[in-house]
């Protein structure tokens, strides 16, 4: 049988999503989304590039969620973008909304799917769909580290005008403004970068790689980015999809690892058919744990928020 991957939301990011994996021909594709047209337009649209690019799977739009029934993976985008202005903070309780009510469904008609978030704020929407759901930590999986991972690397390839595909480099922490780009282990073709660039200049492209949602939203002005994100999500379904144990940062639920307890972060992890099937605790400087630590008390006060939230419902 062919493999189901469920698309919750038929925007930019879902839409594209949507295209990747069936480009990809990783899986058939369930596009849901509320607006009605919107999702069966897009699928069909989808669908009939399939005999100029090639590809082969069956896409199906929907507003409800029993054609999503059996999915191996449920990737959900819905939610409320970022807008000028806007912290990730903002859309907390909004997107709260929609991904608990959104993983919910899916998980009532695929209890046995892997669950990929892509929502922001990105480690609180995790934190959400794992308390609605009750899934197994290793089946809910936030997708942030894999592209602030790329961002950085794309910043470093144009600095050194190198091949991106050289450059080594992992990025931990919550998603947004206080990630932690391990400077100390990146490196190109296993030279590390600290002998390539002077600190000043690493420094610039750390905090460009930090604001680097933010800069799409400036250019856009009415949106937020979806190629990168769109792409850095497949990443994750194909590496479970076909099992290949891939090494990504990804947000995960954390239970001593890094002395984190109860919140979702990134780090690394090994993703295969069971979704994340290894987390890696690195050694880290003093320097990188106060920066942890401090992008984990950023995820930990919009938890908090969440919790007084379902408390007081």
């Amino acid at each position: 049988m062919r493999k189901k991957v469920t698309v919750v939301g038929a925007g930019n990011v879902g839409a594209n999503v949507a295209l990747r994996v069936a480009d990809k021909e990783l899986a058939d594709v369930v596009l849901v989304d509320v607006v009605e047209g919107v999702p069966q337009g897009k699928g069909l649209d989808l669908l009939q590039s399939g005999p100029v690019e090639g590809y082969d799977v069956q896409i199906t739009g929907a507003n409800d969620y029993e054609p999503t029934a059996n999915s191996d993976i449920v990737v959900v985008t819905a939610g409320f973008p970022r807008k000028p202005g806007m912290s990730r903070d903002d859309l907390l309780i909004a997107n709260h909304e929609i991904v608990s009510a959104s993983a919910q469904q899916a998980a009532n008609y695929s209890p046995n799917a892997i669950l990929i978030l892509v929502t922001n704020p990105l480690d609180a929407m995790c934190w959400s769909a794992y308390k609605v759901t009750g899934f197994s930590k290793n089946r809910v999986i936030g997708m942030a580290g894999v592209l602030d991972t790329a961002r950085y690397r794309t910043f470093l390839g144009q600095e050194l005008r190198v091949s991106v595909e050289n450059i080594s480099a992992m990025v931990l922490g919550g998603h947004g403004d206080t990630m932690v780009p391990l400077v100390r282990l990146t490196s190109v073709s296993g030279i590390p970068l600290t002998e390539l660039l002077p600190k000043d200049r690493i420094d610039q492209i750390v905090d460009r790689t930090r604001n680097g949602g933010a800069e799409i939203v400036r250019h856009l002005k009415t949106g937020s980015a979806y190629y990168a994100p769109s792409a850095a999500t497949v990443e994750m379904v194909e590496s479970i999809l076909k099992d290949k144990k891939k090494v990504l940062p990804c947000a995960a639920l954390l239970e001593g690892e890094y002395g984190v307890n109860g919140l979702f972060v990134g780090v690394p992890v090994k993703l295969g058919s069971r979704g994340i099937e290894k987390i890696y605790e690195l050694q880290l400087t003093s320097e990188e744990k106060a920066m942890l630590e401090k992008s984990t008390a950023a995820v930990k006060e919009l938890v908090e928020v969440l919790e007084k939230k379902m408390a007081g419902n």
